[in-house]
């Protein structure tokens, strides 16, 4: 889904490594592949592709992602 963008710049989404522990779920909920696993953390690779639907927030078990639906 490379090819699918939104607005460029205006995603809300954010990533706290720190907090992050790779059980990978953000990157597997994800409908636009926007998440991988990277050196055992998650990484945002495409974050213009993100539509802001909150699937990798509502799974994240440790709350190390955050994004505010529908600003983007």
């Amino acid at each position: 889904m490379e090819d699918l963008q939104y607005l460029a710049g205006v995603s809300t989404l954010t990533l706290s490594k720190d907090q992050c522990i790779a059980c990978g779920e953000c990157q597997r909920v994800c409908p636009h592949q926007v998440l991988m696993l990277i050196d055992g953390k998650a990484e945002i690779v495409d974050h213009d592709s993100c539509i802001e639907c909150g699937a990798c927030v509502n799974n994240c078990p440790v709350a190390a992602l955050s994004v505010t639906p529908g600003v983007g």
